[in-house]
Order: C-alpha cells, then structure tokens, then sequence
C-alpha cells in the first residue's frame, strides 16, 4: 500500500477490496489464459478519489500492459469498463450511450458532492440484483435505434497495441524488431482525436470519439421501400455457418406473418418473404444496419422483383448480380424463334384442316438432285396412327437441319433391311 494512502485512514471503510476487475473484451485480450497481479488499495480512483485494488495484465502476445483506471462503483454507476470507459453493452462512449438513449448526466463534480453522492450509489448497487444498471441509466429505455446502428459487436483488439515509441520519431531508436513500441508516424497534433481525457469521457462532455460516432449516425445510410408494391421480400446477407431457419424465424416473425424462408447455404444468406408488403417494410426499418444474430452483424436489404430478375438474366447477369461470362464454343446467343401468324396445331404440323387430325403432310423442301414432289392434296396421305413419322434419313434431310448422334437409327441397334433373290 502506498505511503500516502497509509495516513488517510479515517474513511478506509470505504476503500474498495475486489476479487476480480469488471473489463470489456477488447480491454481483457483474445487469450482466456491470462495472468493477473492483482494490488490491494494500489491507486486512487480517477474520478471518486478513493484508492480500490489494482489488477494489471496483458492481453496478448505483442500488447501494451494495461491497468484498471477507475473503481468498480464508478464503473457500475455508468455501466462502463473500468480500463477503457466504454459501455459494456454497446461498447460505445458514454457521451453517444446517453444521447441515444436521452438521459442526462447528473453526476457531481466537486469534491463533497460527489463523495456524497458516490455513497448513496453504492448503497444502492448492494441493495439491487445486480442485473440493471442503477441511477438513471436503470430507468431509461433498453435499447435505442442509433445505438443497435452503431454498436460494435466484436472485440476490437488494435486498441491493445503498444504505443508510438519516441525515440523512433526522433530517429534514435537502436533495438529495432526486439523494441516493445510501436515504430510508426504519431497521430497529428491537430486531430481531435489526440487529445483525450479520461473525465471527460467519464461525464460524457467534450468526448471526440463520441463526436465522431454521432456524425457517423446522422450520416448513416437508410434502406428506402422499392416502388414496385409487389415486393415483400428481404435479403439476409451475412449469416455464416451458425445462424438457422428457427433463429430467423424467431426474429421476424414478430414483424408480420411470414410465407417463405429460403437460406443459401453457399452464398450464406436466405429470403425472406412476407405475407403483407407492410410487414416486409416494418422488418426493414426496425432490422435494418442492427440485425445481430448469434453475435454476427447481418446485412438487410430488399429482394428485387421477378420482372427486374427476368431481364438481368436475359441481359447476362445472375440472380446475384454478377456478369455471366459467355461458356466457349457456344453461340453467344439464340436465334429467334420463326414468327407464325396464326398459332394453331394446324400452322405447327403443316395439319390439313379437312382431314383426321391423325393425317400430317410434312410441307419439307425437296432435297437436291431429285424432283419436286406433288403438292399438297395430289398425293396419297400418309397415316400415323401411332404419333408424328420418324426424321427422314441422313440423305433426305433438309439441309441445316442440326443432326444429333442420338437419332441415327445405326447407333440406336437397327439393322438395314436386306433383299434376297435380285
């Protein structure tokens, strides 16, 4: 313990003895095996002034050691990590935590004020579950659209990094790969950013990385109904290999009755088609850029109409969007089909209308070399009781006809008919 702590024993009481720090993930590592030392009454608390136990570590291979900054009732208090100072639920400022969830600090700044109402709030965390935050962060609503916007979902473990080594910068720096800094330029001087203040961000006043994220959130893009009134269809993009058909379904279910739910397992995203085109719309706007699903931040857009998907692939495009590339030694496209004027069995099959409909005459042009046949009507019909006739053979074809191997009567077993006695 330190000295000038040892002579200020008349509000000891008071000092804090814990077991284990409260720490968001970002500030505890990506290594679940770490080791702690852990000093009783090490430091005065930079916001209450009253010393609590210190736990110092490192998160991980190539970290800076970090250190607990502020007590565990001041990080109760606002619902913060006692490192970082950031929300443990959003993992966000304070500044943009209140604002989007409009409450209003009330936390006292001088010395009495605050050590008063610092004991009124501690006694208040022992007589509460443990469950809720305390004070008017207890009594504000759960969650916030901004805050579901812009909350971050995963460990951001660049922030553990060392810092800038100065005699790098200076150009002195002899250690080289073995030197435990940072060899990189400094962040400018001028930038909001640099300029960082632990109370501050503690009372949510005069916070940059606060001010950055609310222009972030007023810049956000919006996700604007397709005209086509038809259109009650959503994409899901994003859903990995653990998120299922159940857990889709449990979620948009509460929007409106649901139709459809299709999942791509290759693409890993599904459709999701609603019964109501009002309902597809209350799921967009309210899942929209704060979809969060087994961890995973999904992305929510709308389905393109059948129209819009017909033309894209006549065009060339995939149902995905992409450009499909022309398969070798194929034509690049179909010829047209032949214009009838009057589309009836009868212009089909060249049918004569006055016979059986079983009675076709084949209207082919004749093959070269040999004579013209009679025209339609001056000759015998020809009667096929048992379906249309068989292609002609390989001489008699007309020419441009495409030939598969598949109809040659030699490859399929027939034999040729042969004559005795001539």
């Amino acid at each position: 313990m330190a000295t000038s702590l040892g002579s200020n024993t008349y509000n000891r009481q008071n000092w804090e003895d814990s077991d284990f720090p409260i720490l968001c993930q970002t500030c505890l590592g990506e290594n679940p095996y770490i080791r702690m030392t852990k000093e009783k009454y090490g430091k005065e608390c930079k916001i209450c002034a009253r010393p609590f136990t210190v736990f110092r570590w490192c998160p991980g291979v190539r970290m800076r050691f970090k250190k607990t900054e502020v007590c565990q009732t001041c990080s109760k208090m606002k619902n913060v990590c006692q490192t970082c100072l950031l929300d443990l639920e959003y993992g966000l400022p304070i500044q943009v935590r209140d604002t989007g969830l409009s409450i209003k600090d009330d936390v006292p700044k001088s010395d009495v004020n605050k050590e008063y109402y610092t004991q009124n709030m501690e006694r208040e965390i022992q007589n509460s579950d443990g469950t809720r935050p305390v004070g008017l962060l207890g009594k504000a609503p759960s969650s916030s659209d901004m805050l579901l916007k812009l909350a971050r979902t995963t460990p951001y473990y660049k922030r553990n990094r060392p810092h800038i080594c100065s005699f790098w910068v200076k150009g002195e720096c002899k250690r080289g790969e073995e030197c435990p800094y940072r060899h990189e330029k400094p962040t400018d001087p001028d930038d909001p950013l640099a300029d960082q203040n632990i109370k501050d961000r503690f009372y949510g006043i005069n916070d940059p990385v606060a001010d950055k994220l609310l222009k972030r959130a007023s810049t956000m893009p919006r996700l604007d109904p397709p005209e086509d009134k038809t259109i009650s269809t959503l994409y899901i993009g994003g859903l990995g290999e653990n998120v299922t058909d159940s857990e889709l379904r449990s979620h948009f279910y509460q929007f409106g009755e649901i139709r459809t739910i299709t999942l791509v397992q290759r693409q890993q995203c599904a459709f999701i088609q609603f019964a109501t085109r009002q309902a597809a719309e209350l799921a967009a706007e309210k899942s929209f850029n704060k979809l969060i699903i087994n961890g995973r931040r999904l992305t929510v857009k709308w389905g393109r109409s059948q129209a819009a998907k017909g033309k894209e692939v006549r065009e060339g495009y995939s149902e995905m969007g992409t450009r499909l590339e022309p398969v070798p030694g194929l034509p690049a496209a179909l010829p047209p089909p032949l214009a009838l004027e009057d589309e009836t069995p009868a212009n089909y099959f060249n049918l004569d209308p006055s016979s059986s409909p079983a009675v076709l005459n084949l209207n082919l042009p004749p093959p070269p070399g040999l004579p013209n046949p009679p025209p339609p009507g001056f000759g015998p019909p020809i009667f096929h009781p048992m379906g249309p006739p068989p292609p002609p053979p390989m001489g008699l074809r007309p020419p441009g006809h495409i030939h598969y191997p598949s109809q040659d009567p030699q490859r399929m077993g027939a034999h040729a008919a042969t004559h005795h006695g001539d």
